[in-house]
Protein backbone atom coordinates (compact mmCIF):
# COMPACT_ATOMS: atom_id res chain seq x y z
CA UNK A 1 0.00 0.00 0.00
CA UNK A 2 1.59 3.52 -1.11
CA UNK A 3 2.01 6.77 1.38
CA UNK A 4 -0.70 8.36 -0.35
CA UNK A 5 -3.31 5.28 0.42
CA UNK A 6 -2.07 4.90 3.75
CA UNK A 7 -3.20 9.01 3.80
CA UNK A 8 -6.52 8.28 2.06
CA UNK A 9 -7.67 5.53 4.82
CA UNK A 10 -6.55 7.32 7.84
CA UNK A 11 -8.60 10.46 6.56
CA UNK A 12 -11.82 8.24 6.10
CA UNK A 13 -13.54 8.96 9.51
CA UNK A 14 -16.56 11.77 8.01
CA UNK A 15 -17.29 8.96 5.30
CA UNK A 16 -17.53 6.09 7.42
CA UNK A 17 -19.49 8.24 10.13
CA UNK A 18 -21.82 9.58 7.38
CA UNK A 19 -22.13 6.06 5.43
CA UNK A 20 -23.26 4.51 8.98
CA UNK A 21 -25.63 7.21 9.86
CA UNK A 22 -26.81 6.78 5.74
CA UNK A 23 -27.22 2.78 6.44
CA UNK A 24 -29.10 3.05 9.35
CA UNK A 25 -31.91 4.84 8.01
CA UNK A 26 -31.81 2.79 4.84
CA UNK A 27 -32.45 -0.01 7.10
CA UNK A 28 -34.59 1.39 9.15
CA UNK A 29 -37.09 2.68 6.65
CA UNK A 30 -36.79 -0.31 4.27
CA UNK A 31 -37.41 -2.76 7.00
CA UNK A 32 -40.34 -1.20 7.98
CA UNK A 33 -41.59 -0.22 4.64
CA UNK A 34 -41.27 -3.92 3.95
CA UNK A 35 -43.10 -5.06 6.86
CA UNK A 36 -45.49 -2.60 6.01
CA UNK A 37 -46.15 -3.54 2.56
CA UNK A 38 -45.59 -7.05 3.30
CA UNK A 39 -48.72 -6.49 5.73
CA UNK A 40 -50.72 -5.05 3.49
CA UNK A 41 -50.43 -8.16 0.90
CA UNK A 42 -51.33 -10.25 2.94
CA UNK A 43 -54.23 -8.53 4.33
CA UNK A 44 -55.53 -6.01 1.77
CA UNK A 45 -58.05 -4.36 3.55
CA UNK A 46 -55.57 -3.01 5.95
CA UNK A 47 -56.59 -4.97 9.03
CA UNK A 48 -53.28 -6.33 10.23
CA UNK A 49 -52.04 -2.55 10.25
CA UNK A 50 -55.41 -1.46 11.42
CA UNK A 51 -56.04 0.77 8.54
CA UNK A 52 -59.30 -0.19 7.53
CA UNK A 53 -60.76 2.92 7.97
CA UNK A 54 -58.29 4.95 5.24
CA UNK A 55 -59.12 3.47 2.02
CA UNK A 56 -62.19 6.52 1.33
CA UNK A 57 -59.02 9.17 1.92
CA UNK A 58 -57.56 7.73 -1.48
CA UNK A 59 -60.61 8.17 -3.96
CA UNK A 60 -58.88 11.38 -4.36
CA UNK A 61 -56.02 9.89 -5.96
CA UNK A 62 -56.08 9.55 -10.39
CA UNK A 63 -57.42 5.80 -11.64
CA UNK A 64 -58.87 5.09 -7.82
CA UNK A 65 -61.50 3.11 -8.54
CA UNK A 66 -58.88 0.36 -10.09
CA UNK A 67 -55.97 0.70 -7.90
CA UNK A 68 -57.27 1.64 -4.26
CA UNK A 69 -60.26 0.11 -3.62
CA UNK A 70 -58.23 -1.79 -1.27
CA UNK A 71 -54.60 -1.76 0.12
CA UNK A 72 -52.86 -4.63 -2.87
CA UNK A 73 -51.58 -1.68 -5.08
CA UNK A 74 -50.26 1.11 -1.97
CA UNK A 75 -48.68 -2.40 -0.56
CA UNK A 76 -47.03 -3.28 -3.77
CA UNK A 77 -45.77 0.23 -4.34
CA UNK A 78 -44.47 0.63 -0.67
CA UNK A 79 -42.56 -2.71 -1.18
CA UNK A 80 -40.86 -1.80 -4.26
CA UNK A 81 -40.60 2.54 -3.90
CA UNK A 82 -39.67 2.53 0.22
CA UNK A 83 -38.75 -1.66 1.08
CA UNK A 84 -36.60 -2.73 -1.75
CA UNK A 85 -35.54 0.44 -2.84
CA UNK A 86 -33.75 1.27 0.57
CA UNK A 87 -32.09 -2.25 0.82
CA UNK A 88 -30.39 -2.36 -2.31
CA UNK A 89 -29.07 0.86 -0.69
CA UNK A 90 -28.15 -0.67 1.87
CA UNK A 91 -26.57 -3.49 0.15
CA UNK A 92 -24.42 -1.40 -1.59
CA UNK A 93 -23.11 0.69 1.50
CA UNK A 94 -22.04 -2.27 2.86
CA UNK A 95 -20.03 -2.85 0.15
CA UNK A 96 -18.47 0.68 0.33
CA UNK A 97 -19.75 1.91 -3.09
CA UNK A 98 -20.18 5.21 -4.44
CA UNK A 99 -23.59 3.93 -5.66
CA UNK A 100 -25.41 2.94 -2.41
CA UNK A 101 -24.38 6.98 -1.17
CA UNK A 102 -26.67 8.36 -4.13
CA UNK A 103 -29.34 5.75 -3.54
CA UNK A 104 -29.44 6.62 -0.16
CA UNK A 105 -30.00 10.22 -1.07
CA UNK A 106 -31.99 9.98 -3.74
CA UNK A 107 -34.60 7.08 -1.46
CA UNK A 108 -34.57 10.18 1.07
CA UNK A 109 -35.96 12.81 -1.66
CA UNK A 110 -38.17 9.70 -2.50
CA UNK A 111 -39.84 9.26 0.82
CA UNK A 112 -40.77 13.14 0.86
CA UNK A 113 -41.78 13.07 -2.00
CA UNK A 114 -44.66 10.03 -1.10
CA UNK A 115 -44.67 11.93 2.27
CA UNK A 116 -46.24 14.89 0.09
CA UNK A 117 -48.62 12.98 -1.35
CA UNK A 118 -49.86 11.40 2.25
CA UNK A 119 -50.16 15.23 3.14
CA UNK A 120 -52.90 15.70 0.76
CA UNK A 121 -54.94 12.72 0.96
CA UNK A 122 -54.55 12.57 4.65
CA UNK A 123 -55.30 14.84 7.83
CA UNK A 124 -52.15 16.26 9.25
CA UNK A 125 -50.75 13.57 11.69
CA UNK A 126 -47.55 12.63 13.68
CA UNK A 127 -46.62 9.79 11.66
CA UNK A 128 -46.42 11.05 8.47
CA UNK A 129 -45.11 14.51 9.51
CA UNK A 130 -42.51 12.05 11.55
CA UNK A 131 -41.35 10.37 8.25
CA UNK A 132 -40.91 13.45 6.18
CA UNK A 133 -38.27 14.05 8.92
CA UNK A 134 -37.05 11.01 8.19
CA UNK A 135 -36.66 11.26 4.66
CA UNK A 136 -34.80 14.69 4.88
CA UNK A 137 -32.32 13.44 7.18
CA UNK A 138 -31.55 10.68 5.08
CA UNK A 139 -31.33 12.68 2.51
CA UNK A 140 -29.46 15.34 3.64
CA UNK A 141 -26.76 12.36 5.24
CA UNK A 142 -27.03 10.98 1.84
CA UNK A 143 -25.45 13.94 0.15
CA UNK A 144 -22.68 14.00 2.81
CA UNK A 145 -21.93 10.47 2.55
CA UNK A 146 -21.85 11.16 -1.44
CA UNK A 147 -19.83 14.54 -0.97
CA UNK A 148 -17.37 12.56 2.20
CA UNK A 149 -16.75 9.74 -0.31
CA UNK A 150 -15.93 12.02 -3.46
CA UNK A 151 -13.34 13.69 -1.48
CA UNK A 152 -11.70 10.93 0.34
CA UNK A 153 -10.92 8.93 -2.72
CA UNK A 154 -9.10 11.69 -4.27
CA UNK A 155 -6.23 9.25 -4.19
CA UNK A 156 -3.71 8.79 -6.93
CA UNK A 157 -0.33 6.58 -7.16
CA UNK A 158 2.53 8.52 -6.99
CA UNK A 159 4.59 6.26 -8.61
CA UNK A 160 2.79 7.36 -11.75
CA UNK A 161 4.64 10.24 -12.26
CA UNK A 162 7.97 8.92 -12.97
CA UNK A 163 9.15 11.87 -14.09
CA UNK A 164 9.82 13.66 -11.06
CA UNK A 165 13.23 15.03 -9.97
CA UNK A 166 14.48 14.39 -13.10
CA UNK A 167 15.50 18.13 -13.16
CA UNK A 168 16.82 19.59 -10.10
CA UNK A 169 16.24 23.36 -11.57
CA UNK A 170 12.63 23.54 -10.60
CA UNK A 171 10.99 22.86 -6.62
CA UNK A 172 7.43 22.17 -6.27
CA UNK A 173 5.91 23.35 -2.84
CA UNK A 174 2.97 22.66 -1.49
CA UNK A 175 0.50 21.99 1.04
CA UNK A 176 -2.52 19.62 0.97
CA UNK A 177 -4.87 18.95 3.25
CA UNK A 178 -7.38 16.77 1.32
CA UNK A 179 -5.40 16.04 -1.51
CA UNK A 180 -7.03 17.86 -4.05
CA UNK A 181 -3.92 20.23 -4.01
CA UNK A 182 -1.47 17.33 -4.12
CA UNK A 183 -2.55 15.75 -6.97
CA UNK A 184 -2.12 19.01 -8.96
CA UNK A 185 1.36 19.86 -7.42
CA UNK A 186 2.46 16.52 -8.93
CA UNK A 187 1.27 16.98 -12.15
CA UNK A 188 2.96 20.09 -12.45
CA UNK A 189 6.04 18.81 -10.79
CA UNK A 190 5.95 15.75 -13.47
CA UNK A 191 5.32 18.16 -16.56
CA UNK A 192 8.01 20.23 -15.22
CA UNK A 193 10.32 17.59 -14.35
CA UNK A 194 10.56 19.01 -11.09
CA UNK A 195 11.31 18.35 -7.04
CA UNK A 196 8.56 18.42 -5.34
CA UNK A 197 8.28 19.02 -1.47
CA UNK A 198 5.14 18.76 0.75
CA UNK A 199 4.75 21.91 3.73
CA UNK A 200 3.45 20.00 6.52
CA UNK A 201 1.64 21.72 9.36
CA UNK A 202 2.74 21.58 12.92
CA UNK A 203 -0.73 21.73 13.83
CA UNK A 204 -3.74 19.39 13.21
CA UNK A 205 -5.31 19.97 10.30
CA UNK A 206 -7.14 16.07 9.40
CA UNK A 207 -10.81 14.91 9.99
CA UNK A 208 -13.72 17.79 11.10
CA UNK A 209 -11.70 18.89 13.85
CA UNK A 210 -9.11 20.00 11.47
CA UNK A 211 -11.81 21.15 9.19
CA UNK A 212 -12.84 23.66 11.86
CA UNK A 213 -9.32 24.67 13.21
CA UNK A 214 -8.19 25.47 9.75
CA UNK A 215 -11.75 27.33 9.13
CA UNK A 216 -10.56 29.59 12.33
CA UNK A 217 -6.80 30.22 10.95
CA UNK A 218 -8.69 31.21 7.14
CA UNK A 219 -11.19 33.40 8.79
CA UNK A 220 -8.58 35.69 10.63
CA UNK A 221 -5.74 35.67 8.14
CA UNK A 222 -3.43 34.00 10.63
CA UNK A 223 -0.48 32.17 9.73
CA UNK A 224 -0.06 28.04 10.93
CA UNK A 225 3.54 26.79 12.28
CA UNK A 226 4.86 24.38 9.93
CA UNK A 227 7.60 21.75 10.16
CA UNK A 228 11.17 21.88 8.69
CA UNK A 229 11.70 21.92 4.84
CA UNK A 230 13.23 18.02 3.53
CA UNK A 231 14.69 21.03 0.92
CA UNK A 232 16.28 24.69 0.23
CA UNK A 233 14.38 26.26 -2.04
CA UNK A 234 17.30 28.93 -2.40
CA UNK A 235 18.97 26.32 -4.21
CA UNK A 236 16.60 26.20 -6.86
CA UNK A 237 16.30 28.65 -10.16
CA UNK A 238 12.39 28.41 -9.51
CA UNK A 239 10.05 27.74 -7.64
CA UNK A 240 6.29 26.84 -7.69
CA UNK A 241 3.77 27.32 -4.26
CA UNK A 242 0.39 25.11 -4.64
CA UNK A 243 -2.08 26.06 -1.71
CA UNK A 244 -5.69 25.30 -1.26
CA UNK A 245 -8.00 28.44 0.03
CA UNK A 246 -9.53 28.70 3.16
CA UNK A 247 -12.20 30.92 3.60
CA UNK A 248 -10.86 32.97 0.74
CA UNK A 249 -7.30 33.25 1.94
CA UNK A 250 -4.53 31.19 1.23
CA UNK A 251 -4.06 28.67 3.73
CA UNK A 252 -2.28 29.24 6.92
CA UNK A 253 0.92 27.01 5.82
CA UNK A 254 1.53 28.62 2.80
CA UNK A 255 1.07 32.00 4.56
CA UNK A 256 3.99 31.52 7.22
CA UNK A 257 5.86 29.49 4.26
CA UNK A 258 5.85 32.50 2.36
CA UNK A 259 6.72 34.90 5.84
CA UNK A 260 9.50 32.17 5.90
CA UNK A 261 11.10 32.28 2.40
CA UNK A 262 10.94 36.25 2.00
CA UNK A 263 13.51 37.36 -0.02
CA UNK A 264 14.76 34.34 -0.64
CA UNK A 265 13.64 33.51 -4.01
CA UNK A 266 13.41 35.69 -7.01
CA UNK A 267 11.57 33.11 -9.63
CA UNK A 268 8.24 32.03 -7.88
CA UNK A 269 4.99 30.76 -9.52
CA UNK A 270 1.64 30.26 -8.13
CA UNK A 271 -1.19 27.81 -8.22
CA UNK A 272 -4.10 28.63 -6.36
CA UNK A 273 -6.72 25.71 -5.73
CA UNK A 274 -10.51 26.21 -4.28
CA UNK A 275 -14.13 24.97 -4.68
CA UNK A 276 -15.38 28.21 -6.55
CA UNK A 277 -15.07 29.38 -9.87
CA UNK A 278 -13.13 32.41 -8.96
CA UNK A 279 -9.72 33.83 -9.90
CA UNK A 280 -8.20 34.59 -5.83
CA UNK A 281 -5.84 37.14 -7.30
CA UNK A 282 -6.14 38.27 -3.69
CA UNK A 283 -3.97 35.37 -2.25
CA UNK A 284 -1.92 36.21 -5.52
CA UNK A 285 -1.20 39.50 -4.64
CA UNK A 286 -0.65 38.78 -0.45
CA UNK A 287 1.46 35.80 -1.66
CA UNK A 288 3.69 38.20 -3.91
CA UNK A 289 3.42 40.71 -0.68
CA UNK A 290 4.84 38.54 2.19
CA UNK A 291 7.99 37.21 -0.35
CA UNK A 292 8.88 39.66 -1.42
CA UNK A 293 8.58 39.40 -4.77
CA UNK A 294 6.66 39.84 -8.23
CA UNK A 295 5.04 35.98 -9.33
CA UNK A 296 5.63 34.84 -13.04
CA UNK A 297 2.92 33.35 -13.52
CA UNK A 298 -0.11 32.46 -11.20
CA UNK A 299 -3.01 29.51 -11.83
CA UNK A 300 -6.68 29.86 -10.43
CA UNK A 301 -7.97 25.71 -10.17
CA UNK A 302 -11.14 24.93 -9.37
CA UNK A 303 -11.83 21.68 -7.61
CA UNK A 304 -15.45 20.61 -7.53
CA UNK A 305 -17.02 17.58 -5.84
CA UNK A 306 -13.67 15.21 -6.53
CA UNK A 307 -12.97 16.75 -10.06
CA UNK A 308 -10.72 19.88 -11.39
CA UNK A 309 -13.55 22.06 -13.42
CA UNK A 310 -11.25 24.19 -15.14
CA UNK A 311 -7.69 26.42 -14.73
CA UNK A 312 -7.18 29.54 -15.79
CA UNK A 313 -4.15 31.85 -15.38
CA UNK A 314 -4.46 34.81 -12.66
CA UNK A 315 -3.48 38.23 -14.11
Amino acid sequence: MSKNENTCKKKRTRYQKARNWLLFWCLFIGLGAVWGGTCMLIKPDGSILHMQDMIPYFQVLPFSKYLFQNFLFPGFALLIVNGISNLTAAYFLVKNKKTGCFLGMLFGITLMLWICIQFIIFPMNFLSTSYFLFGLAQAITGFACLTFFKQEHFHFDEMEYSDINSSSKTLVLYFSRMGYVRRRAYEIANKEKAAICEVKASERTEGTLGFLWCGRFGMHGWPMNIEPLEVNPETYDKVVICTPIWVFRIAGPIRQLCRDLNGKIKNVSYVIVHFEKLGFSSAVAEMDQLLGVTHQSAHSVCCKRGKYCFDKEVI
